[in-house]
Order: structure tokens, then C-alpha cells, then sequence
């Protein structure tokens, strides 16, 4: 069981106690304004970051590569997707645990990330194998 879920409510309560038994009405109306600060703060990042993923194909990122050395272990999937300014195509199904996003860069290079109770456990970088080309479809020749 995740205690996080027991110890936050326990310790909003316990703020607004120590308010009242501090400063009275006035301390709960300072703890209580806190608290909804605290709230719209990370509520405004939230709307931030997904209008920014809004604007951008499911799935893409500028580097995979760079993508994956600024990965950590634990960061949660809105951190992610602030990196990354886009959503991860999605490789598990809806609701299963763990979770596996995807993105993919404009080489075909991607990052697969896995989630594990909404935090990043592991993550895997496959990068294409070179074919010899240039990208339009010739092979590379030495400068004259």
C-alpha cells in the first residue's frame, strides 16, 4: 500500500489542528490559503505542461537519445512529459500496471518507458541500424 496516500490527508489535517491551536480561526484561514496555493501551483504546471504536449504529435521527441540521459529512476509521468513536451504513445493497455509509453524520434529512434505505480522503474533506448545511406535514399560517397 502506497503510504503517501495516508500520510498527506493526515498531514493536511495536522497542519490545519496546529493553525487552530496556534492562532485560532485566523492560523486555519492561513494554513487553509496555504494549502489551496500550494494546490493551484501544481495545477497551473499540470495545465502548462499538457497544453505544450497538446501541441505536439503523440509519441515524438526532438532526441531520443537525449531524452534517455536525462532520464532518472522514480521522476512520474507528468515529469516526463514535461522533458519531453509531448505524450508517449502508449504500449500497454489501458488501466494494466506497469505502464509502457513510447517515444520516437525523427531518425526512428525511440525510448520506451516503463511505469510502475505512476513512476518511471526502467527505460530502453533502441536506435536504428545504420543501412549506408544518407537518409534520401543514396548511399554516402567521400568528398571530391
Amino acid at each position: 500500500m502506497n503510504l503517501r496516500k495516508i500520510l498527506v490527508p493526515v498531514g493536511v489535517v495536522g497542519l490545519v489542528v496546529f493553525g487552530f491551536f496556534a492562532y485560532g480561526w485566523p492560523g486555519v484561514a492561513a494554513v487553509s490559503g496555504g494549502l489551496v496555493m500550494w494546490a493551484l501551483l501544481h495545477f497551473t504546471r499540470l495545465v502548462n505542461v499538457m497544453k505544450k504536449a497538446a501541441k505536439r504529435p503523440i509519441g515524438y521527441v526532438g532526441s531520443a537519445v537525449m531524452l534517455n540521459a536525462r532520464l532518472t529512476e522514480g521522476v512520474n509521468l507528468m515529469h516526463v512529459v514535461a522533458m519531453t513536451q509531448a505524450l508517449g504513445e502508449p504500449m500497454s493497455a489501458d488501466g494494466a500496471d506497469p505502464e509502457v509509453y513510447r517515444w520516437t524520434d525523427g531518425t526512428r529512434s525511440h525510448v520506451t518507458c516503463e511505469f510502475r505505480s505512476g513512476k518511471l522503474a526502467k527505460w530502453t533506448l533502441v536506435r536504428p541500424e545504420a543501412d549506408g545511406s544518407d537518409g534520401d535514399g543514396t548511399a554516402g560517397r567521400a568528398a571530391p
